[in-house]
């Protein structure tokens, strides 16, 4: 290798590690917040019915502008769609840092949810066409993968070391010279790029309907917990967002440019890697969210304590995502690699769902804990190769805003799924005489099954829809740089 290529690859992986920064920030922000809820409920008188919205308000506008996010920057400047997202990302939250009423944190959360999904949408894409060389290809997708699903295991510990060493303000300020910085390198670093035009691909009314479709889907799972699935509220909503999103797909067959290229929307790479992923996501979400609740209410640990437990699970998936798997993906192809994976995801979840009330965390978290966050560390980077199989570089960043929204609305489905059985079954069990901890755990191991079931259906889709080329045939035709 030549000096000037080294020059360019460290380069290019020092522009790639930005981007990666600023993804680790913006997932981290959707749940650092839930272990300061005590904190901003007490400090800003949040009942305990609206203060789920301190959460809701950052992921419904996060969830639905991801794709048409992506869009844009092929559109228009990948560069400058990343830098005006996080700017409006960093301002908001010194904003929400500053805020003192319920409406100000709402209102700065929701325009913090914006700019996430405005500066993250493209990530994946600028990443791929950054590294289009297999080797570094695989290693810079792994470390995507790390940031995504890394980003969100730390929320609970950065979250719960701030919270109570600084403030829950301390949460959001911390965002402002990190985001600051991400912005000032991204503009010395990424080349300015002009996208390919409004006209190739503004299809207004498509981004309306997939906007508003995917923002309603993501509300009514939001509110299932509080409203039920059989309440009017539920159907209503859901059949509403049904209709939106049904709309968008007959508007994209129709469209003479649509938002989404069509031979993207029909490839079984891509769509098979987005349905495996949002289920393993779903059952991920319920993992992390009820993983803390067992530790915590069954357990005893004290939040702190809980964050700092849950610090094998980025740590597994740092090191099989960002050094295990790019290896394995210059030598087999990423569909065996996410089986694989999967396999031991279920195998990861089936564990934990044989806990105990009388449990030990070495005996009854651990072994999920390690376990689960492996599969997880082998799937994920197997299924965003997938998931770009079919990019080109003219709409590298809607191919990765796609893969972004399955994974948002994944995580929405299969929460509020685990969330209303887990309930249902923790209830009767009180209603019936059960004390709390023997309630609570039998409702937790239920929805371990659930997820377990989940992820086992992505092993099935793995298996049955996707198809890929060879692993030499893709590494002959490496996406090009054009970032």
């Amino acid at each position: 290798m030549s000096t000037a290529t080294e020059a360019s690859l460290r380069r290019r992986w020092l522009t790639v590690t930005v981007l990666l920064a600023a993804q680790v920030m913006i997932i981290l922000d959707q749940n650092i917040v839930t272990i300061a809820l005590p904190a901003i409920r007490d400090d800003l008188g949040f009942s305990q019915s609206n203060l789920v919205w301190t959460v809701n308000a950052y992921v419904i506008p996060f969830g639905g502008l991801l794709l048409l996010a992506g869009r844009l920057g092929d559109l228009l400047s990948r560069k400058w769609v990343f830098i005006v997202g996080l700017a409006l990302f960093t301002l908001s939250s010194a904003a929400i840092g500053f805020a003192d009423t319920q409406s100000l944190l709402l209102a700065g959360r929701f325009v913090q949810g914006i700019g996430g999904a405005i500066a993250s949408a493209g990530l994946l894409g600028m990443v791929v066409m950054l590294l289009p060389e297999p080797v570094q290809q695989a290693k810079g997708i792994g470390a995507f993968g790390f940031a995504s699903a890394g980003g969100g295991a730390l929320g609970s510990v950065v979250g719960g070391v701030l919270t109570e060493s600084v403030g829950w303000e301390s949460i959001f300020f911390i965002n402002v010279p990190i985001g600051l910085a991400v912005a000032v390198l991204a503009w010395r670093l990424l080349e300015n790029d002009r996208g390919i035009g409004l006209r190739a691909g503004a299809d207004v009314l498509g981004a309306l309907l997939v906007t508003a479709g995917v923002m309603l889907a993501v509300f009514t799972l939001i509110e299932v917990e509080h409203q039920g699935w059989a309440s009017a509220r539920t159907i209503g909503s859901g059949a509403l967002a049904a209709l939106l999103l049904a709309g968008f797909l007959l508007r994209q067959a129709k469209a003479a440019t649509p938002l989404v290229p069509l031979r993207i929307m029909f490839s079984r790479s891509v769509a098979g890697a987005n349905i495996a992923q949002a289920l393993m996501v779903g059952a991920a979400f319920g993992f992390m969210y009820f993983t803390v609740l067992y530790l915590q209410q069954v357990l005893e640990f004290a939040p702190l304590a809980a964050g700092t437990a849950f610090l094998p699970a980025p740590l597994v998936i740092a090191a099989v995502s960002m050094w295990v798997a790019p290896r394995l993906l210059t030598r087999v192809a990423p569909r065996k690699l996410a089986i694989a994976g999967l396999a031991v995801m279920v195998l990861g979840f089936v564990l934990f769902a044989q806990m105990r009330p009388d449990g030990s965390y070495l005996v009854d978290v651990l072994p999920g804990m390690i376990t689960a966050p492996l599969g997880f560390g082998l799937t994920m980077p197997a299924l965003m190769t997938l998931g770009m199989a079919d990019s080109r570089p003219e709409d590298a960043g809607v191919t990765s805003g796609l893969f972004n929204t399955a994974q948002q609305v994944g995580g929405a489905v299969g929460l509020a799924v685990i969330s209303t059985a887990v309930a249902s079954r923790s209830t009767a069990l009180l209603d019936g005489g059960a004390a709390q901890a023997e309630a609570l755990t039998a409702g937790y191991r239920l929805g371990y099954t659930i997820a377990a079931v989940m992820v086992a259906v992505a092993l099935v889709v793995a298996v049955t829809v996707i198809r890929t080329r060879t692993t030499a045939a893709a590494q002959a035709e490496p996406v090009p740089v054009a970032v």
